[in-house]
């Protein structure tokens, strides 16, 4: 045969002796039977398949429910939706602040849950901006939203096979991709991988046999084996004599950090400043400033890390706190209705992690130059399950352009230059989209070779609602990108992931702009 097997690795020996040639090999199998943990699993059959030893047979996709801790709390105490139509039922109506206070819940959550029994007919405003209940049962959608529930509180997951078409349109409601810490389910899709033995596997397993190579076999004399001479009782592996002698590396710059820095230095030829700010934030920052309602599901879309001490910051500046305040009560002198409550102002003072490099453009606003451009890059931290294209944390290069005579097309033609000349993308489409605090808005989507088509970001033209309150009465273009994946196309990578790897080599090797 081709390989010694005196060098295979005891992760590698014990699963060769473990298993036979024809029958099933899966991860569950061996980390159930052999005691692997999740990565010595992953590493021996990775080893094994390079060295034509295993090879895959089949591969199975699954899209799996998971409970979040947000989940079981709502299987114990019931969801935002079940809590409200029970207290609105007993106490009468109430206005949103009001139940959100009684309840403990969100502002946010008491909207998304109100909009629901609205849109079924269960519930509505009356005259005076309370929420009244007007149909004694809960929508049907609910009921199978609390039959899900209490199914994965037993099962502890649910294959999205075995749900009705209902069921899977119930739970579309309850589940989000990316896991965010607010939603009840979180969306895991994995794929079953099943793996035989190959003819030279096969071998290798006889010749291991036939040696008695058992992968109990001491890798390294340790003062404690001399000690306590339990050296003699066991076997050395062989020492790779024939090992390539180590390389000498010379130092080089981090691929993503040279991109980045390329970036800055070509936004500050075309004339740019740039802006930073403090990596925690505070809601009226981060969302209030923007014009996004304090109650408002639109807050959905920034799952946030909230700061536990201090909870709040001391103080908002004056006067734009006043101003903006008034903007979301009554449109202050925008011209705008706003929005019709009563402004939170210890929910406006919460301390956040930014979630968006947005909330920098809105700081620069109160002290900006007319006419004026200015951009940053930005760190920004999200609650998302990290996959090719998310992350946790991650990069946007976030910027304004004031001016009397700004436009949508000048707009257009900054987003042709970040996806062309920045990103290095061949296809590129602008779509309709929708931010609280722009408008018109735009969503710039790049096509990956091998990713496909994937949004780089958002962009518009700030509402008056965002500039007026803060000291602008000139037209505002605003942008937010993902510079990561962009990034992805300059460098030529697939995964996100290898922005930030802890592989050296390939920062060894790959070399930035």
């Amino acid at each position: 045969m081709d390989i010694d097997v005196k060098n295979l690795h005891p992760l590698e020996v014990k699963l060769l002796r473990h298993v036979s040639q024809n029958e099933d090999i899966t991860p569950e199998r061996i980390i159930s039977e052999l005691g692997y943990k999740v990565g010595q699993c992953n590493q021996a059959f990775s080893w094994l398949m390079a060295k034509g030893l295993m090879e895959e047979v089949s591969r199975t996709k699954r899209t799996l429910y998971e409970l979040t801790e947000t989940g079981e709390a709502q299987c114990n105490e019931g969801m935002p939706v079940e809590r409200i139509f029970r207290f609105l039922s007993e106490k009468g109506p109430h206005a949103m602040p009001e139940i959100a206070e009684a309840l403990g819940l969100e502002k946010s959550d008491v909207g998304s849950a109100f909009g629901l029994l609205s849109s079924k007919g269960s519930a509505k405003l009356n005259d005076e901006r309370k929420a009244e209940i007007i149909k004694a049962e809960l929508p049907e959608e609910v009921a199978v939203q609390r039959s899900l529930l209490d199914r994965a509180k037993t099962e502890h997951s649910l294959d999205e096979s075995t749900l009705s078409d209902a069921e899977k349109k119930a739970i579309s409601a309850l589940a989000k991709k990316r896991g965010a810490a607010s939603s009840p389910f979180r969306i895991v899709e994995r794929e079953d991988a099943v793996y035989h033995l190959t003819a030279l596997g096969d071998e290798a397993k006889k010749a291991l046999l036939e040696a008695n190579i058992t992968g109990e076999e001491f890798g390294i004399l340790t003062p404690q084996m001399i000690q306590t001479g339990s050296w003699k009782n066991g076997t050395f592996r062989p020492y790779g004599i024939n090992a390539p002698t180590s390389r000498l590396i010379p130092g080089r710059r981090n691929a993503y950090s040279e991109y980045l820095q390329w970036v800055k230095d070509k936004l500050i030829a075309l004339g740019f400043e740039e802006f930073d700010g403090p990596l925690v934030e505070n809601e009226f920052w981060n969302g209030d400033a923007l014009f996004m309602p304090q109650f408002h599901s639109a807050r959905d879309i920034h799952d946030v890390y909230y700061v536990k001490d201090p909870v709040h910051a001391k103080e908002i500046e004056e006067p734009w706190l006043s101003q903006v305040a008034a903007t979301h009560e009554n449109g202050w002198n925008t011209g705008s209705r706003g929005w019709g409550y009563t402004f939170d102002h210890e929910f406006t003072r919460r301390q956040v992690l930014r979630s968006q490099g947005t909330v920098l453009s809105a700081h620069q606003l109160t002290n900006a130059k007319v006419p004026g451009k200015y951009f940053g890059v930005v760190r920004c931290f999200r609650y998302d399950q990290v996959d090719a294209t998310h992350g946790a944390d991650f990069y946007q290069t976030e910027g304004i352009v004031l001016g009397k005579d700004v436009n949508l097309r000048n707009l257009l033609g900054l987003l042709k230059m970040f996806a062309e000349e920045i990103a290095g993308a061949e296809e590129v489409k602008y779509v309709p989209g929708y931010f609280p605090f722009t408008e018109p808005s735009i969503e710039v989507h790049i096509k990956h070779p091998v990713l496909g088509w994937f949004e780089l970001g958002g962009s518009g033209i700030f509402r008056p609602e965002v500039t007026e309150p803060l000291g602008i009465d000139v037209p505002v273009l605003a942008w937010g990108l993902g510079i990561d994946r962009m990034a992805l196309m300059h460098l030529g990578l697939n995964d996100l992931r290898e922005l930030f790897t802890p592989d050296i080599e390939s920062v060894r090797t790959r070399r930035g702009n």
